[in-house]
């Protein structure tokens, strides 16, 4: 078996799984581990993998910190349909916090509320959305803003939700390992965040499949933290079948 050859396999076993132990490679190549290792190498230049503690991975997991506007031209298609299915949740005369990412603007765009509502946001573009409509309370946190994310972070955000309750939060991430927790690229971020999941009784995740398998700088919480999962059909399988096996809820978006 020439290089290419081996590197067309070790793209085929990437695409099937995910990932690949070099040791799964070496034996099923039956190459030694220095071929194997020098493949990667070559195949990583190439952008066509990640390596990682002795294995290789389809994609970079690890996430760099992109602004809204860059986010808002991604899986849109998506989003809006995300953004829907979690409106479909709210119920009469809720209360509802509203985390920050391009997500929730996909969900505040679709919420049409039973009555009244309160909602509280650390996002600015999510409350210029919901203040257009008069049958929503809306509550802006304050502090620092966030410049990438056109929201608050900090301490004064924070002093808010210690006296409020709500039934839900709608989060986004940018990374859901299932191994390692929801994170988020900016620790301050990662900080409200977890105030905010203390302070209501489910955390909502709102997520494209292109978040599976990768990480943020931050983390916000491990996996078990999440009542439900809101993503597309093109969620992973495995991930899909792991989450079940949690107790978490997966809607798949349409």
């Amino acid at each position: 078996m020439n290089k290419e050859e081996r590197h067309e396999r070790i793209m085929e076993a990437l695409l099937k799984h995910g990932s690949v132990q070099v040791s799964d490679l070496v034996e099923h190549l039956n190459v030694s581990s220095v071929t194997i290792r020098k493949d990667l190498t070559e195949l990583e230049k190439k952008d066509r993998l990640y390596r990682s503690h002795g294995k290789a991975v389809l994609i970079n997991p690890y996430i760099n910190n992109r602004s809204v506007n860059e986010k808002e031209k991604l899986a849109t298609d998506e989003k809006r349909a995300i953004g829907r299915e979690a409106a479909r949740l709210i119920t009469r005369d809720d209360s509802i916090v509203i985390a920050s990412g391009t997500t929730v603007h996909a969900l505040a765009r679709a919420i049409v509320p039973l009555h009244k509502l309160t909602a509280v946001s650390a996002s600015l573009p999510v409350s210029q959305i919901l203040a257009q409509n008069e049958s929503i309370e809306v509550v802006q946190l304050g502090g620092m803003l966030r410049h990438s994310s056109l929201s608050v972070i900090g301490e004064y955000s924070e002093m808010i939700l210690k006296d409020c309750s709500f039934s839900k939060l709608y989060l986004g991430v940018d990374g859901i390992d299932i191994d390692y927790g929801i994170t988020t690229t900016d620790m301050r971020e990662a900080a409200l965040n977890q105030k905010m999941m203390a302070s209501a009784q489910k955390t909502i995740v709102l997520a494209d499949s292109s978040k599976f398998g990768r990480r943020g700088f931050a983390k916000i919480a491990d996996i078990d933290a999440v009542d439900i999962i809101i993503t597309d059909a093109a969620i992973p399988p495995k991930d899909a079948a792991r989450l079940d096996a949690l107790g978490i809820e997966v809607i798949i978006a349409k």
